[in-house]
């Protein structure tokens, strides 16, 4: 019964907040405003969810200067996590075009003008190119998923090339970051969020000067190495710990993502 009325509370929480998010986003260049929004609209889901956050590293990192965030993927909620855990950031993602299609969350990553790419079509990965380069102009922060999809074993999967590839040509340092207990919390395939501690690990920014396209392999095997060192073992992920009364998220979207 409880986890109907979850499940019931934030389908309308979304519902409102995309509705709201696309309205402020049409006379919002770069989503600036509207990601306001998606802020509060994360906030809420996470603690409906009874999920609280760890967050570690964030002294590495200077809220003026955009980044590239590198990150594994465990799960649906790794996207409101990320938002909350790096509060002073404004946040884009790289994602596939098609889930512009999909009612009110599509409309709201619209709205929040994230980078979208359509894989069949090799031009528009050229667009997204100058689409992105726009952002991180504006002071916007992008994420980068390597590994392209979830892990289903909490296990590291192979990075592909086309963050880094976007942060040597861009010019942006680029920053692991690992997810730990976000796969225990929501599971691949799942719909029931579970109450649990989530630990958000952000690493010193990697610089890119010195890469270029020919030589990205030792910037990914270094960004890999560093989200690896924290990556806690599946079977040693917290995750069930229960929230006293009253306990409150650490303050410092359920799609998919791909990246370039």
């Amino acid at each position: 019964m409880f986890y109907l009325f979850q499940l019931t509370l934030i389908t309308l929480i979304t519902i409102v907040l995309s509705l709201v998010t696309t309205l402020v986003g049409i006379f919002d260049r770069f989503g600036k405003h509207a990601y306001v929004v998606n802020r509060l609209w994360t906030w809420l889901i996470l603690r409906i969810g009874g999920i609280s956050l760890q967050v570690e590293g964030l002294q590495h990192i200077d809220p003026k200067q955009p980044y590239i965030f590198i990150v594994n993927h465990q799960s649906n909620v790794d996207i409101p996590v990320l938002v909350q855990a790096l509060p002073k950031f404004q946040l884009r993602w790289i994602a596939k075009k098609e889930l512009l299609r999909m009612p009110f969350f599509g409309w709201a990553m619209w709205a929040t003008k994230h980078v979208t790419v359509d894989r069949s079509d090799p031009q528009d990965a050229v667009k997204s190119l100058q689409r992105a380069s726009e952002r991180l102009a504006a002071g916007i922060s992008l994420v980068v998923y390597p590994e392209g999809t979830r892990s289903k074993d909490g296990n590291l999967q192979k990075f592909k090339k086309g963050g880094f590839l976007l942060a040597v040509q861009t010019k942006t340092a680029v920053v692991p970051v690992t997810v730990n207990g976000s796969g225990a919390v929501l599971p691949a395939g799942a719909w029931r969020i579970r109450p649990g501690l989530i630990k958000v690990t952000v690493e010193e920014p990697i610089s890119v000067e010195g890469f270029r396209p020919g030589n990205l392999r030792l910037l990914l095997e270094q960004a890999r190495a560093k989200i690896a060192s924290h990556l806690s073992r599946p079977e040693q992920t917290e995750s069930h710990s229960p929230l006293q009364p009253g306990a409150a998220i650490v303050s410092h979207r359920a799609m998919e993502k791909a990246n370039l």
